[in-house]
């Protein structure tokens, strides 16, 4: 039977206590620095666009959609569509040489058409707004694997701002919003990462300028290093 004395434990509590402190402050400062921060189909509120992929034909290459096309507002921005980005010049582009990005039916869908990359359902999917936009969502899948496809946010100069992972298989809703809920996405890039099996295309893709999406609450790292006292004061209730 192993003893713990409290004057044994009382080292071994400190370091937990500064273990849990630096990790509290480390994951605040990453989602703090991040750049953008997740959020589900229900933080689109307000203006936000809505593009279905129903507005033009099955077959059309590389589309794109003026805010006339997908009932926008006046302003609001101009979508553009293609397999992947241009980051040679001062701003991010399209790669015009790029496999094309195709409207095309769906089986696994449940609101077919829905958009996909060359080869189908396993080509990158690139999106450009001719404004910046303060969050992007969109509805992809089918997945077979989870952690396998992203999307990753970029900025007007080409600058990654971060991504966010499928976490679930089927059809998922993946959507993003800069962390200050301020425009700053220029474009969204669609990519297997790790392990799909059957591919993936997208479907619903919304998005918003400030106001338009709603920014999560992140704790402050106060509040976490908090939380992780708390925790290791449980722990060494328990053992005593």
């Amino acid at each position: 039977i192993y003893t713990l004395s409290l004057h044994d434990a009382l080292p071994i509590s400190i370091m937990k206590i500064k273990s849990l402190i630096t990790a509290g402050l480390l994951v605040a400062s990453v989602s703090a620095n991040a750049g953008i921060l997740r959020v589900t189909e229900g933080a689109f509120v307000g203006d936000a666009g809505l593009i279905t992929f129903s507005e033009f034909s099955v077959g059309t290459v590389n589309p794109t959609y003026n805010a006339v096309d997908y009932g926008g507002a006046a302003g609001s921005p101009t979508v553009n569509f293609d397999g992947a980005f241009d980051f040679s010049g001062p701003t991010i582009a399209l790669d015009g040489s790029a496999p094309d990005a195709v409207i095309v039916s769906d089986g696994a869908a449940p609101n077919s058409p829905v958009l996909s990359g060359t080869p189908t359902f396993n080509g990158n999917l690139a999106v450009l707004f001719d404004v910046d936009v303060a969050g992007v969502g969109l509805d992809a899948g089918y997945f077979d694997a989870i952690g396998g496809t992203a999307i990753e946010a970029f900025d007007r100069a080409g600058n990654s701002l971060g991504s966010v992972l499928n976490e679930s298989l089927g059809i998922e809703f993946l959507g993003l919003v800069t962390d200050d809920g301020l425009n700053g996405i220029a474009g969204l890039f669609f990519h297997i990462v790790g392990n799909e099996p059957a591919g993936y295309a997208i479907d619903s893709l919304r998005f918003g300028r400030q106001g338009d999406v709603v920014v999560p609450t992140v704790p402050e790292p106060g509040v976490l290093a908090l939380i992780g006292l708390g925790l290791v004061g449980v722990a060494l209730r328990r053992r005593v």
